[in-house]
């Protein structure tokens, strides 16, 4: 699997540096839908290669027609701003203020039938039945092997039931899940067809005060929801998890999105691209499934436990998940890593003396206005672990050090 934040064919680019090419991992071959590029809103690009690799978002094919349009990336299988301000502004953003930003690669999709809860519950590694009415959880979705063919988040819409799915997972896990579907009155229903919604984000620490300011409802829990008609739109809010930021999700037209946009800067927003956000991802210590955890991993292995429920019943693969809790643990874990040195590839080894104990998945710098500071994630032996000691990695001609992160960084 590639990183998210992907160039072109030569390979995918770092957070930080998204001139650097990193170690790219095998990708499946995902279906591209047309929805994702709004009616009338073609890409007017130079560079062909982005007119061709992937689909443009409904925002930022609207940002395009600006007078200065941003420069585009590749990212889980569509085309979003990669910057939108200077690195440090949309760092002081996400750490300290509020930024806006596109979620234009978010997918939903409606599970319908009177099994559905039933059969969702068998197919997803948290609980369903025990959502709240406008509740929501994050998922991992596993085979009989239990190892880890994606991740997802399950909503539950008053009596009905709701995916989310990153653009780059869409195709193969809507396969993997109507594999199941044999004798059960379930349907799945892809939802915002035709290019007629999309999402934008708000994370930052203050992002309830710019809802605030908006004219908007503010929720006081992560993975709860709400709805609310605002200027003649009907949005879909969502606050989903983060560890050191509130992150909401904004549902919204295509036709709607530009006005949604201009009034979250205009309540004090910054726009934000796409490179920096997955930095703010890696110091955040959230895995991208692809990149941090990937389809030979455990669900422990991840180090999620946010994603397990072990009393809800059985589902795909929770033989494998139960006989790791109540048998024994596993080899290696996910970890959080701040590193003092430079930004590490994607694969770079992590040794403690001259033994091999872990591997990095991914890196980035955070610009911040005390200094610049360097996060990882990276699977990290169990063994190692409990040395309590620093690892050492190189990076070119380059050496540096990495510790484990025990609890979300501070800014």
């Amino acid at each position: 699997m590639q990183s998210p934040l992907t160039a072109d064919s030569e390979g995918a680019r770092t957070a930080s540096n998204p001139k650097a090419i990193i170690r790219k991992r095998p990708n499946a071959n995902f279906a591209k839908e047309k929805w994702l590029l709004g009616p009338g809103t073609a890409p007017s690009m130079t560079d062909s290669a982005i007119a061709t690799t992937a689909l443009i978002t409904p925002l930022a094919a609207q940002l395009m027609a600006a007078a200065k349009p941003p420069p585009l990336v590749e990212y889980r299988c569509v085309q979003t701003p990669q910057e939108l301000d200077a690195p440090a502004t949309e760092t002081a953003a996400l750490t300290s203020g509020v930024a806006v930003h596109d979620l234009g690669w978010m997918r939903r999709v409606g599970v319908r039938g009177e099994d559905s809860f039933r059969w969702l519950s068998g197919m997803v590694s948290n609980t369903v039945s025990e959502l709240g009415r406008n509740g929501g959880a994050w998922n991992l979705v596993l085979n009989a092997q239990g190892r880890i063919q994606g991740d997802l988040m399950t909503w539950r819409d008053g009596d009905a039931l709701e995916l989310e799915i990153a653009g780059d997972q869409y195709a193969r896990l809507l396969a993997h899940l109507e594999h199941f579907i044999i004798m059960d009155d379930v349907e799945l229903v892809p939802l915002g067809l035709e290019s007629t919604e999309t999402a934008l984000g708000l994370t930052g620490p203050l992002a309830s005060e710019v809802l605030e300011r908006m004219g908007l409802p503010t929720l006081t829990e992560a993975m709860t929801a709400t709805g609310v008609e605002w200027n003649g739109l009907d949005l879909r809010i969502r606050r989903t998890y983060g560890t050191v930021a509130e992150h909401y999700e904004i549902w919204t037209t295509v036709a709607g999105v530009m006005r949604l946009w201009r009034n979250s800067t205009t309540a004090g927003a910054i726009p934000v691209g796409v490179a920096m956000l997955e930095a703010f991802r890696i110091a955040e210590g959230i895995p991208a499934y692809g990149v941090d955890m990937v389809e030979r991993d455990l669900p422990q292995e991840t180090s999620q436990m946010r994603a397990l429920h072990f009393s809800k019943g059985c589902y795909l693969g929770q033989e494998i998940v139960e006989r790791i809790r109540s048998r024994g643990n596993v080899h290696k874990h996910l970890r959080s890593l701040e590193l003092d040195g430079p930004v590490a590839n994607a694969g770079t080894e992590l040794l403690l003396g001259d033994v091999q104990a872990g591997q990095i998945t991914s890196a980035a710098e955070l610009p911040l206005a005390a200094g610049s500071r360097v996060f990882a994630l990276g699977m990290i032996r169990r063994e190692a672990e409990t040395r309590n000691e620093l690892f050492t990695y190189r990076a070119g001609s380059d050496a540096g050090t990495a510790r484990i992160l025990t609890t979300p960084p501070k800014f």
